[in-house]
């Protein structure tokens, strides 16, 4: 039985952080070949998945690997490197090593799972597979990268990564009472300096509780009641695509007005430079926070 991809919905991956320059941004499995993106966009198959579409071993994928380098080099490998040469591109190594989910992923790059697929299409000889001539004709050009990139949820323009924080300011835009602000209305700069650092605003990453949290604490501890005069509440309402939506609307505090300054300094003095912010950072590595956050704001 031939190994095709078909069209299915989107399955979302886990993300994680590798300790390289490069890391799995998003990754799923259609049909028992994996696949991704690492976090510079680059889209990959598995070992397994590119064997699977080659219709061969998994084995020969990586004798390809650990033969890539070698002095006298096998006409697979050769071959290989000549399909990638006539497109312009050169490689130290066929795969990406990455850590990810606790195991080592070997991410073969879409340019190089094409001039593979295409070498057992139409380059391999007497091994050449029916698999991989039915598989190249479908994911040549830039179709392998557009299905991956789809299978994953991944855009590569950028433009739905203020998606889900749009929402929920369309949800909850001047909800606060007239004369009151919100901790949520006043996290957007700390939301777009992580969004614009590659962080994903979602429902597992939601910087404005921890902020609203530790500036509650803050006013209680220090009875700003008494030189601001007291909070109010306020109905906060999450998308539904988010677990908090269950409860909606969070009944949320908001602050007097004439604290929006006093807030302000201890969002940048106690909470951002004093290492709350940091300290909350840190509980959302395993979510996959790409290092480049760990700058911003």
């Amino acid at each position: 039985m031939t190994k095709e991809i078909k069209r299915l919905p989107v399955k979302k991956g886990a993300e994680e952080i590798n300790q390289g320059n490069l890391f799995v941004d998003k990754e799923t499995e259609i049909q028992g070949i994996g696949m991704g993106v690492l976090n510079d966009g680059t889209p990959f198959l598995h070992q397994r998945g590119l064997a699977a579409l080659c219709g061969v071993e998994n084995a020969h994928i990586g004798t390809i690997s650990s033969q890539w380098n070698e002095e006298i080099q096998k006409p697979r490998v050769s071959a290989v490197k000549s399909l990638l040469a006539k497109r312009g591109i050169t490689v130290n190594n066929p795969h990406i090593e990455c850590k990810h989910g606790g195991r080592t992923i070997f991410a073969y790059p879409d340019h190089v799972c094409l001039a593979i697929l295409e070498y057992y299409a139409f380059e391999a000889g007497a091994n050449v597979k029916q698999e991989a001539i039915q598989n190249f004709r479908t994911l040549a050009g830039q179709a392998l990268r557009d299905f991956i990139y789809r299978q994953v949820g991944y855009d590569p323009t950028g433009n739905d990564r203020f998606a889900k924080w749009h929402e929920r300011i369309e949800l909850n835009h001047q909800s606060a009472p007239h004369g009151y602000f919100s901790v949520f209305n006043e996290a957007h700069t700390v939301i777009y300096e992580l969004i614009m650092a590659g962080a994903e605003i979602n429902e597992k990453m939601v910087p404005d509780i921890s902020i609203g949290i530790a500036w509650s604490k803050y006013w209680n501890d220090n009875g700003l009641d008494a030189n601001y005069g007291k909070r109010d509440k306020f109905p906060h309402q999450y998308p539904d695509d988010h677990p908090q939506s269950k409860s909606n609307p969070q009944i949320a505090n908001c602050y007097p007005i004439e604290a929006l300054g006093a807030y302000r300094l201890w969002l940048q003095e106690e909470y951002i430079e004093g290492g709350k912010f940091a300290n909350y950072l840190k509980t959302k590595t395993k979510d996959g926070l790409p290092p480049s956050v760990w700058s911003a704001p």
